[in-house]
């Protein structure tokens, strides 16, 4: 018995008991993505089956009394076109709800994303190669607490905090500036290793049922050997929904202040869908601009649109298809790792909720 089967085999038990209680649900849910591409990465061409964000999730709670609510939701990434892989990495969370809101602990996607970046993703919901390669998502993973308000007239805010616990950002948590190899900075390194000086997020969400708008701001320190790095971005979105056309738009500012470098950008998005029956017709392009600053000079813009088309076979099942593009400056690595290369994938795809 692997030890992936182990865990899943845990966590149903646990579930399976939690449910036999009368003030208690539990529910297991997950998504399963799977495409096959036509994949170009500077000169060198492949074909590939992609597993897209699939995951597997639970998540409950239990009626404490007087409006009181505790719950949790554990959640976690598998490759669907292998099996590889599970964890809880993804999302982990346990909570407490009532009529001031919901406290939440854990690691979890920050509000500030949710209310720009993702929001307009409207035709893979971020995921795969056709997800968005120009956000810069600032905030650490894990050890976060998170308070989120209740709806007051189509208005909700959202609060996170990020326990730096002295921990260090390495490995695949290292600190690079979004799109851009480092080494060829004047910091001088592909990515910053450093102890992690915590993290803030904010977000604002509205919604009146045509009209959507959002707000999100986040600040993270990074302590390295020989300076501090702080990184801060800005996002507004807005979008509006008009019969059977669906228009969203985000701009994202980021700023990164260092002892050996200070360098800023802006980002872009447009998102549009139009619906017709069981279809639904995506386009969308995003453009980072070149860093200024301390890099000007440098060629760091980049370009990424994709075109796609979704055939909804039932709420929960569809097929799709897509084109996206990454075009880099000569020294932008958006999507790839050797700063210059371009970036294409033609695909089809199966999602499939439960």
């Amino acid at each position: 018995m692997t030890k992936t089967t182990r865990v899943m085999l845990a966590v149903l038990a646990v579930c399976g008991t939690s449910a036999a209680m009368a003030q208690s649900s539990v529910n297991v849910y997950g998504r399963i993505n799977t495409t096959v591409e036509s994949q170009k990465t500077g000169d060198t061409s492949t074909s590939v089956m992609n597993s897209n964000s699939s995951y597997l999730g639970f998540r409950g709670t239990e009626d404490l009394g007087n409006g009181l609510k505790a719950g949790f939701q554990l959640e976690g990434n598998f490759g669907s076109d292998n099996g590889s892989g599970y964890n809880f990495q993804r999302h982990s969370e346990v909570n407490l709800s009532g009529s001031f809101g919901t406290v939440r602990l854990g690691n979890f996607y920050v509000g500030s994303y949710l209310a720009t970046a993702d929001y307009i993703s409207m035709h893979n919901h971020d995921t795969g190669t056709s997800a968005d390669a120009l956000y810069a998502y600032v905030f650490p993973s894990g050890n976060q607490i998170s308070y989120r308000s209740p709806d007051f007239g189509g208005v909700t805010a959202e609060f996170n905090y990020g326990f730096g616990e002295k921990g260090q950002r390495a490995g695949d948590s290292a600190v690079g500036l979004p799109g851009v190899s480092l080494a060829s900075t004047p910091i001088g390194t592909a990515k910053v290793t450093g102890e992690h000086k915590g993290a803030f997020d904010a977000a604002l969400n509205y919604n009146n049922g045509l009209l959507g708008l959002g707000l999100g701001y986040t600040q993270a320190k990074t302590e390295a050997a020989t300076f501090d790095l702080k990184e801060q971005q800005l996002g507004l979105r807005a979008s509006y929904t008009i019969n059977s056309l669906t228009l969203g738009a985000y701009y994202q500012y980021y700023k990164a202040d260092a002892d050996v470098v200070d360098t800023k950008r802006h980002a872009y998005r447009l998102a549009a869908m139009y619906t017709m029956g069981a279809s639904e017709f995506h386009a969308n392009v995003g453009r980072a601009q070149s860093y200024k600053g301390d890099l000007d000079g440098y060629k760091t813009s980049a370009t990424q649109w994709t075109l796609g088309y979704n055939y909804n076979l039932s709420k929960r099942t569809k097929v799709y298809g897509y084109f996206t593009k990454i075009n880099n400056g000569d020294d932008a690595a958006y999507g790839v790792t050797n700063a210059g290369d371009n970036f294409r994938s033609i695909a089809v795809g199966v999602r499939h909720l439960f």
